[in-house]
């Protein structure tokens, strides 16, 4: 008998719509006429119509739908798709639209639905609801669905556990290639509908190796699949992080993997279509993250949430900004004696800003990648700082040049270039050296590198420029 890991399938009121709603894709289906006609028929209350529609697309283009109508005709369309709802759309929906997606469907519907997903997805959408309603939707599942459910929730959020599949294929070594595909053919309900892989086990069910869809196809029937296997497959830990997960997929060029416990028992698979979305979360996280918003800002959130969300950083860059202002009266009385260092001095602060940004997304971007490490550190932030040093200093004959010609002051063009190549130098390290840093202290260098960049190139370049303008030209 194959030792195969069996768990089942997881077999009111509307606002008007606008006339013209832009739907952001570019699927034929989604297209002008076809938005006109779905609020035709929405407006109508015509449920035929509506239903008729949306068979005609995929669950994430349903989503992409909801998430760009009101709220009120939101409602409106998930009341009249009823039971033909796509119970797919639960997964791909996100933000505002899935609040009102879960609220407005029953937990019998909500239930149901998630019988007839596979095991991540489903797990995704019983994580996302609220304790009450999750409480009441796992009361409903038959006990394996509830059982293999809990399992995937008991793994940390973003780690290999949830992201997983626990429907797979797997064989025993003694078997042939004739038994694999004869057992791959039949009808046993518990062979996953799409798959890429065939893992083998031992008895144990430790993964011992691994045979793709097409080898197995290409092989002659006698062979033994201990002949063809691919001995010591690559493999993840289901309490590893999921960006792990993702660049094992990248740096190998992966289809699928198997997930093993702490065991090394084989427990689930991860395929390339969800990797594809954790590479898109990361770099979306990564990209509001330096920006100091969180993922709660998206379009789909409320304003409530969107403030929330922004409020936080505003506030730090906000006690920040006074540190530079102490900084700048310490040197009031050096500003009152000469004006133009107050015209000169926010474009210290700024060019050495921008410079540390360039150097700190790249360094960012470089550890997510794992380019970075302290393999190379070294040969980085030499690189790094050569290249800001170089920098500041064409800039610094450049604005130098600038100031004597505006204020015919060698001298005060002299301190500014001075200021202006130190604090490009300054910045240059800071943006290499503070995400790796971070990094080492285990805190995401994408949220929270951009405040100390900002903050150590506005108060050393005010602080070296109008302290040398206090020392020489006072």
């Amino acid at each position: 008998m194959v030792q195969e890991h069996e768990v089942p399938e997881i077999d009111e009121a509307a606002s008007i719509l606008p006339e013209q709603v832009e739907v952001p894709s570019t699927d034929v289906h989604l297209n002008k006429e076809y938005v006109q006609m779905l609020q035709k028929a929405l407006k109508a209350d015509d449920e035929e119509q509506v239903n008729e529609l949306l068979d005609e697309l995929h669950a994430a283009d349903v989503a992409d739908i909801l998430q760009v109508l009101p709220s009120g005709m939101r409602v409106k369309l998930i009341g009249l798709s009823g039971e033909s709802f796509d119970p797919a759309v639960l997964s791909e929906v996100e933000g505002e639209a899935q609040d009102d997606l879960y609220e407005h469907m029953s937990n019998d519907q909500i239930a149901d639905a998630i019988t007839e997903m596979d095991t991540d997805d489903a797990a995704y959408v019983v994580g996302e609801l609220d304790a009450a309603d999750r409480e009441e939707v796992m009361r409903r599942l038959a006990t394996d669905d509830r059982v293999a459910i809990e399992e995937n929730l008991s793994y940390p959020v973003n780690s290999a556990g949830r992201l997983m599949q626990r429907d797979l294929v797997a064989v025993p070594e003694f078997w042939t290639i004739g038994q694999t595909i004869d057992y791959l053919r039949s009808d046993n309900p518990d062979i996953p509908t799409d798959f890429y892989d065939v893992f083998v086990v031992d008895p144990a069910h430790h993964l011992v190796g691994v045979i793709s869809l097409s080898r197995v196809m290409r092989t002659a029937r006698k062979t033994p699949v201990s002949e063809v296997m691919e001995l010591e497959p690559y493999s993840v830990a289901a309490d590893d992080e999921q960006e792990e997960v993702a660049y094992q997929f990248t740096k190998y060029h992966l289809i699928s993997v198997a997930v093993v416990d702490s065991s090394d028992r084989l427990v689930g698979v991860i395929t390339v279509d969800d990797v594809v979305d954790v590479i898109d979360e990361e770099a979306e996280h990564d990209i509001l993250a330096l920006a100091g918003v969180s993922e709660e800002s998206g379009i789909n959130e409320s304003f409530i949430e969107i403030t929330k969300g922004r409020f936080i950083w505003l506030f730090v860059n906000l006690l920040t900004a006074i540190l530079a202002s102490m900084v700048i009266g310490m040197f009031e009385a050096t500003i009152e004696q000469m004006v133009a260092l107050a015209v000169l001095m926010p474009i210290v602060a700024s060019m050495g800003g921008n410079a540390g940004t360039q150097t700190m997304t790249v360094a960012v971007r470089a550890l997510a990648t794992k380019e970075l490490s302290t393999n190379n550190a070294f040969r980085a932030i030499n690189r790094e700082a050569s290249a800001a040093f170089l920098n500041g200093a064409i800039l610094a004959l450049i604005s130098g040049g600038v100031a004597v010609f505006w204020f015919n002051s060698v001298l005060l063009g002299g301190l500014f270039a001075a200021a202006m190549v130190f604090n490009v130098f300054v910045a240059g390290l800071s943006g290499v050296l503070v995400p790796m840093a971070l990094h080492k202290m285990k805190i995401d260098p994408a949220i929270s590198s951009s405040v100390f960049v900002t903050t150590i190139t506005d108060v050393v370049g005010f602080f070296v420029f109008l302290g040398l303008a206090a020392v020489f030209l006072l």
